[in-house]
């Protein structure tokens, strides 16, 4: 079965915090913690994506070419 990658942001401590969960499942697995200042990219697309998510013209479109933009920052992150 496929993985989702998730992202969410942690005010407090100014880290990207990344999870994962099986396509069709509930249950949500921590991956890691990411430092803003170890990948600022990241943060501030994560930052982004929330952002898309409480406009009041949300537009799903939208939302997902910029989760892909975050599954892409992210893989490279990964890769490096």
């Amino acid at each position: 079965m496929k993985k989702s990658i998730l992202f969410a942001l942690d005010p407090n401590t100014q880290e990207t915090i990344i999870s994962e969960t099986q396509k069709g499942s509930n249950e949500i697995r921590f991956l890691e913690r990411i430092n803003r200042n170890d990948n600022k990219l990241l943060f501030d697309a994560v930052a982004l994506l929330t952002e898309i998510t409480h406009s009041p013209d949300f537009d799903v479109e939208i939302f997902k070419s910029m989760d892909k933009v975050c599954q892409i920052i992210y893989a490279k992150k990964s890769i490096d």
